[in-house]
This record gives structure tokens, sequence and C-alpha cells, in this order.
């Protein structure tokens, strides 16, 4: 009986020490697995924190390794690379109140932070960007507030740097190689465009303007569509936009002593909301038709879409395109 009672004892006491081995088991697998989980985290926080120098108009710039959320707010430039590049910004620039049609390839799932001029800070915040796309339109403390969400890049609105804006959206995304390929096709067409067009209108006086808040715009030779007509298609720039300082206003009058042979117009009813007619009253204007181009029939109007930036692969790709369709039988 005694026999019994140890053997019984030490099978309990035996069982006891194996569920405890098991139990240590358990544990330790927990535990390694904790330190597996811990160590994807950090790996992850580690690659995340990996930074990256880039170059921008003689700037330099700390931008995350992966940059992966971007928010582009002031800069339609940049909006209009995006497009090119076939890049979804996680925040866009909206034109009263929606994404404008020609970007709807780029803005199935992006969020509105604001307009072009109104960027809403709180709507960017919470969308924890990688990189801010900012403008160089914008006042230093508006700069400032960007910075401190998010590295802030202020794109610049010269249409002579065109082929630096589209590079950098670029070098950001790693679409370098389509970058180029758009770059060099570009320069390929212009190159026929030339051929076709360039010695017919060597005398002739062309000019490009942009009808806003009811007023007629016209742009220094750096700026909007100015640089594909006399620097791409080699035009003679006129007095009044050599003179030009930036954007300016000029009366219907000074506009027809200006008197160009051929006329490129860009109307928006977004942009003349107090004057959705501006265009039509402007038609119905004897000293309008009194210009040359008016008298002969040589105005287009809105041959790309009339909120184009001008000075972006995007816009030039798409004025090359229609000016030569215009221009090369005449």
């Amino acid at each position: 009986m005694m026999k019994r009672k140890l053997l019984y004892y030490g099978l309990i006491t035996l069982i006891i020490l194996l569920l405890a081995a098991c139990g240590g088991n358990k544990e330790q697998t927990s535990s390694t697995g904790g330190d597996s989980s811990s160590k994807t985290e950090q790996k992850k926080e580690a690659e995340s924190s990996e930074t990256r120098t880039i170059n921008y108009l003689g700037k330099e710039y700390t931008v995350p390794k992966n940059v992966e959320k971007i928010v582009i707010t002031g800069s339609m430039e940049t909006m209009e690379d995006a497009l090119v590049l076939g890049v979804e910004p996680a925040g866009g620039i909206t034109v009263g109140g929606k994404f404008p049609e020609m970007f709807k390839d780029i803005t199935a799932s992006t969020v509105s932070i604001g307009e072009k001029a109104q960027p809403n800070i709180e709507s960017i915040l919470k969308l924890k960007p990688d990189v801010i796309f900012a403008t160089t339109k914008f006042k230093p403390d508006v700069i400032e507030k960007l910075e401190k969400i998010a590295v802030t890049i202020p794109v610049s609105h010269i249409s002579t740097n065109w082929e630096d804006n589209l590079r950098l959206l670029a070098e950001l995304t790693g679409k370098q190689d389509l970058a180029e390929k758009v770059l060099k096709e570009y320069q390929d067409d212009l190159e026929k465009a030339k051929a076709q067009i360039g010695e017919k209108f060597k005398d002739k006086k062309v000019a490009i303007v942009r009808i806003r808040s009811g007023n007629i715009m016209i742009y220094s030779k750096d700026i909007f569509f100015n640089p594909s007509l006399y620097v791409d298609l080699g035009f003679t720039v006129p007095e009044e936009i050599q003179n030009a300082k930036a954007q300016e206003v000029i009366s219907l009058e000074k506009f027809s002593e200006m008197n160009p042979d051929y006329l490129f117009v860009q109307f928006s009813e977004d942009e003349n909301q107090e004057n959705p007619k501006a265009l039509e009253e402007l038609q119905k204007n004897p000293i309008w038709k009194s210009i040359n181009a008016v008298k002969n029939d040589k105005v287009f109007v809105n041959v790309v879409d009339p909120l184009a930036q001008g000075g972006t692969a995007w816009s030039k790709i798409q004025f090359l395109k229609a000016a030569t369709e215009k221009l090369a039988n005449e």
C-alpha cells in the first residue's frame, strides 16, 4: 500500500513538473514572439526616420527616404506635374470647392486642403504629409506654418523653371525615368513644330492673354505661356510683354495699340465669377474688333484648359500641340 501511495505522489509530482516546463516554454515562446514583433516595429520606425537630401533651385531639403504622402498647396504648377507623372496627392488644391476636371485622373481619393491662395492648415495637419509642396507666391508667415507640419518646398511659379519643377516631383516619387522621357518627347515635338511654323511667323506679332476678373492680363516674357511662344517657338517678343514685370492689367485701348496679328485667349468662368460674360462683352467692343488678329479671324480661345498655368510640362505639351495645329496651315 505504501509503495502505491509513493508511486501515486511521484506521478503527481512529475505531472506538475511537466506542466511547469510547458508553461515556461510558452512564456519563452511568447517572449520571443514579443521580441520579434518589437524588432519589426523598430525596423519600421528606423526606416521611416531615414532621410535623404535633395537639391532644388540651389537649395537643399532634407526629406524622408520614402515619400508616400504628398500635399500640394498653392502650387497649381505641381498639380499639373502630378498629372504628367501620374502622382496622386494625399491633399490637393480645389477651385471653387472642387477639383478641376483636368485633374480627375489623379484626385479620386485626394482630400481638398483649400483653394489656391487659401490653404487650410488644419486639413493639411490631419493628413500628416511627408512633404508639402507650396508656392513661391506664399508669404513667409504661411511657409512658416507649413514647415511646422512637414518639410515644405516652395515651388517656383516662374515658367522657365518648369523642367526643375517636374524633376523635383519625379525625384521625390521615384519617377525620374518617366520625367526624362516626357522632357525628351517635348523637345522632339518642339523641333518638328519649329520646322513647320518657324519662318512663316518671323515678322508676325503673336501674343497670349488671360481674362481674369473681367480684365485683360498680359505677362512678362518668363511667365505663363510666354516662354512657349518667345523662347521655344522663337516668336518676337512684343514691347509691351518685354516691359511687363509680372502679371499686369492692360487696358483695351493700350492692347489695341499692341495690335497682335495672332492672339491666343484664355478665359475661365471660375476666374470671372463677377462677370462671366466678360469675354462676350469684349468681343462686341469696337476697339477689340479693330485689332488685326480679330479682323482677320486669328483669335484662338482656350486652345488648352483655361485653368492651365502655362509654365509646366503639361501646359507646354498641350499648348505646343494646339498652337501647331492652329498655326501650321497659316
